[in-house]
């Protein structure tokens, strides 16, 4: 977050930010509490409505980006956005967390700024706290680094051989569990007690084709929609055996939550869960899942 927060830290008095309508809760309420100061002004954009963006980028100051979205995990054309004109020394930043850096390299395509979560994929094993963000520009990239001194968010000796660990892994780690995300979607689009799933490589998927041609790979993050109402959706995580109710994600253990049970993301499907998927057989993972949809509609 202290990332994050840095980047919103090199805007101009009364800036316009542009956010999408479906991200990460912290960026939310940074740019809310930043409105509520008259710092900026907040304005936000469905992350697929590209002709909003291209349209925003003329008087914006900051465009922030998340692809794939948290937890709609809507795909946005950043090859598109990224190069259309904007204003003069505006910032276009994408949060790269859901896809990885080996799976999208915003830089490439033209941002500003790429965010990482470290506590997420990079570290990978649910045992610190961190972000990264890179910039394209020298000077924009010094104008970080001295905020994050000036904050005091200089990461400590011991996170950062966590993070140098946790990211000697990460390609084998997003490989198993990609392919495990995968299976586990098609199975879920299918499964009599789901009445929607959402993952960037079906084809249903609305953003596929952006996610196709974007993406090297379509992630590890699933998120669907339980038949029933909110408690059916809490009772399925409280029958899980193997996967744990947890909120963070990224890591070898595959995690699941209801995230329209959290401040702020009342907005969202009440029923609707997000499941990470970590490392562990998909065999095991799949009669997990099953078992407590089954019991909880059956109950």
């Amino acid at each position: 977050m202290a990332a994050i927060a840095a980047v919103f830290d090199q805007l101009p008095a009364a800036a316009i930010v542009v956010i999408p309508d479906d991200c990460y809760q912290g960026v939310a309420g940074l740019a809310k509490a930043g409105q509520e100061r008259g710092r900026w002004s907040v304005r936000k954009l469905p992350v697929a409505d590209t002709s909003a963006w291209l349209s925003a980028a003329a008087n914006a100051d900051l465009i922030w980006l998340e692809s794939p979205s948290n937890p709609l995990l809507a795909i946005a054309d950043l090859d598109t956005i990224c190069a259309a004109p904007r204003k003069p020394g505006s910032i276009l930043g994408v949060d790269n967390t859901f896809a990885t850096p080996l799976n999208q390299r915003p830089l490439e395509l033209g941002a500003d700024i790429s965010i990482q979560s470290v506590t997420k994929f990079l570290g990978g094993h649910s045992d610190l706290l961190g972000g990264i963000a890179t910039a394209r520009n020298s000077a924009l990239a010094s104008a970080l680094r001295h905020t994050r001194e000036l904050t005091g968010a200089t990461p400590e000796t011991l996170e950062c051989f966590l993070a140098v660990r946790g990211i000697r892994t990460l390609a084998v780690r997003l490989q198993r569990a990609q392919e495990s995300a995968g299976i586990l979607a098609t199975r879920l689009e299918a499964h009599p007690d789901v009445t929607l799933t959402r993952y960037p490589g079906l084809p249903a998927h609305p953003t596929y084709e952006a996610a196709r041609r974007q993406l090297k790979g379509f992630g590890t993050i699933i998120s669907f929609d339980v038949h029933g109402d909110a408690q059916a959706a809490e009772d399925v995580c409280v029958r899980l055996r193997l996967i744990s109710h947890a909120t963070s994600l990224g890591a070898v253990e595959s995690t699941i939550e209801r995230r329209a049970g959290i401040p702020g993301q009342e907005h969202l499907p009440p029923s609707l869960l997000r499941l990470s998927v970590g490392i562990e057989a998909v065999e095991d993972l799949w009669r997990d899942l099953d078992q407590a949809l089954r019991s909880v509609v059956s109950a």
